[in-house]
């Protein structure tokens, strides 16, 4: 076994954690791993105490503990890459900040990804302690997930998820400015199992999930991920196109036959339904323009302002 290389390094992204960090870092480092463990915490513009409480934290950490610090909120799935860039494990767990994973079913993903040799391993619950509104986002964002992802048929997705090393290296090689990981996952692999873990409550502290920030994911996820909007306003235009033309057949039988004038509202339908039409595609096909322009313009995915680790590293 490479010495240098730990079997498992567990990453979380933190964002105003202050409440939960202390237990969160004390359970994540008292975690029994044959083969070592390390710990890859991302601050991600917190703007509470979080970055202090953390880097104090760490100084008594018993295994390695590497804090790196994004010079501004890039999001969730931006952190975690920045995280998994920096781990060293050959197995890679990503988790939240809130508890709500406890740091105590770990074993059970690196274990099951370990004996079913298998390159992703996702979590599913029996019950989500989360507010009804966080649910339903959960369960949209599977929904979306779905139809326009190459995900595997039932798979729950979850941000508490193992990796192996060659998941994590070739993930970690996007430089897309709006990543979804795991869409850029099912891009490497379909080789994903699935273990069931306990959800708790939240100990302390809110939810940073907010609406903004569920649609932002949800925009990344259909814009980024796929081409189905493209496909969806491609069938719109086909329907309302033919709605269109059987519309002007019916005026003009209306006309010849029952000798009905040409009136302006008929005029007035089709040219609302050809305009609106045509503003939706404009619009879908002007999100993907200004994502591939900032994509060739370099926008960073994020911006480490810097990195440290403790004495155990």
């Amino acid at each position: 076994m490479n010495a240098a290389r730990p079997t498992l390094s567990i990453v979380v992204p933190l964002y105003n954690s202050v409440s939960t960090l202390p237990m969160l870092i004390r359970e994540l480092g008292a975690i029994p791993v044959e083969g070592g463990s390390e710990i890859v915490l991302v601050n991600d513009g917190s703007r509470d105490a979080t970055e202090a409480t953390a880097l104090e934290l760490i100084k008594g950490c018993p295994v390695p503990a590497k804090f790196i610090s994004l010079s501004r909120n890039f999001g969730e799935h931006n952190a975690v890459l920045a995280g998994l860039r920096a781990s060293t494990g050959q197995f890679v767990i990503t988790m939240d900040d809130d508890l709500q994973n406890p740091p105590s079913e770990v074993p059970k993903l690196l274990h099951t990804a370990q004996s079913e040799k298998r390159d992703v391993v996702y979590t599913a619950y029996d019950e989500k302690k989360h507010s009804a509104w966080r649910n339903f986002g959960s369960w949209f964002t599977n929904f979306l997930a779905n139809w326009s992802i190459d995900k595997p048929k039932g798979l729950y997705l979850s941000s508490f998820r193992c990796m192996s090393r060659l998941v994590v290296d070739e993930v970690g090689k996007s430089a897309n400015p709006y990543p979804y990981i795991d869409a850029l996952i099912f891009q490497v692999t379909q080789n994903v199992g699935v273990v069931r873990v306990r959800h708790d409550e939240r100990p302390s502290g809110e939810s940073g999930y907010t609406m903004r920030a569920l649609l932002r994911l949800w925009m990344s996820m259909l814009i980024n991920a796929s081409v189905m909007p493209l496909r969806i306003a491609t069938l719109i235009g086909i329907a309302v196109s033919a709605v269109g033309f059987f519309s002007v057949v019916g005026v003009l039988i209306n006309h010849y036959i029952h000798e009905e004038p040409l009136g302006w509202g008929s005029l007035m339908a089709a040219l609302l339904i050809f305009s609106g039409t045509q503003l939706l595609l404009l619009g879908i096909v002007g999100e993907y323009i200004g994502r591939i322009y900032l994509r060739v313009s370099e926008k960073p995915q994020s911006v480490v302002r810097y990195r440290t680790s403790n004495a155990a590293s």
